[in-house]
């Protein structure tokens, strides 16, 4: 494969990055106003007892989809700008978003391994180019 091709396979894969981060970042943000949603409704119906512990799960929960926003959906996005903008610092950011990406079955794992292809392809040229 020649370094031109494998520039078009980090394009796709830059704009796969941004596509899934963006996706999670608003599937987060809609499961966050969904479990608000429950929470305010099983917060009426509870007796003041019950209203402690739903307060207190509903301040945990709360947080949950920001953890993920900061810790997945972020760094995807910044990892697909990056590729598509040819910053040096992406490609070691898109393995480690590939490499993540593996435990997140079925689309997450097609993303990874074709993360992982793209960038033992791009060593090989690296490589072949540094022996000649």
């Amino acid at each position: 494969m020649d370094a031109q091709r494998l520039d078009g396979h980090k394009r796709v894969l830059g704009i796969l990055y941004v596509i899934s981060g963006t996706l999670t970042l608003i599937g987060m943000l809609m499961i966050n106003a969904v479990l608000a949603l429950i929470f305010s409704f099983v917060f009426d119906q509870a007796n003041p007892d019950e209203q402690r512990v739903i307060e207190l799960v509903t301040a945990i929960m709360s947080y949950l989809p920001w953890l993920i926003i900061t810790f997945i959906a972020a760094p995807t996005i910044i990892a697909g700008i990056g590729l598509l903008t040819r910053q040096s610092w992406a490609v070691i950011l898109s393995l480690i978003i590939g490499c993540l990406k593996l435990f997140s079955f079925p689309i997450g794992t097609v993303i990874g391994v074709y993360a992982i292809w793209i960038f033992s392809e791009d060593q090989k040229i690296s490589r072949s180019n540094t022996s000649s």
